[in-house]
């Protein structure tokens, strides 16, 4: 797919770009590339592929679920200028 300098100005405007006149044609060929390449990429018959999460067959390393710090609710509220059965209380802000 080849672009025209008319689509570059066009893209540039909706994109809030700013680009000289003397560089429209070399933004015009490189998109046409990148659009040539993704025309190219949608041809390939991906029908037998398997979709996967990472190219390596690897697995995340997880931490154990455990508790590592004590509660301490009632240290962190004394700051609080409201407090109701062991929640802060803030002001209404949606009516």
């Amino acid at each position: 797919m080849s672009l025209t300098a008319d689509e570059v100005k066009k893209i540039a405007f909706l994109a809030r770009l700013s680009i000289q006149e003397e560089n429209i044609q070399t933004y015009a060929d490189n998109l046409s590339g990148i659009l040539d390449l993704v025309a190219q990429m949608d041809a390939v018959d991906t029908d037998s592929v398997t979709p996967m999460a990472h190219p390596q067959d690897v697995s995340q390393r997880l931490r154990a679920d455990v508790v590592t710090e004590t509660n301490q609710r009632e240290k962190f509220q004394q700051n609080s200028p409201a407090i109701e059965d062991g929640l802060f209380l803030v002001p209404k802000v949606i009516e």
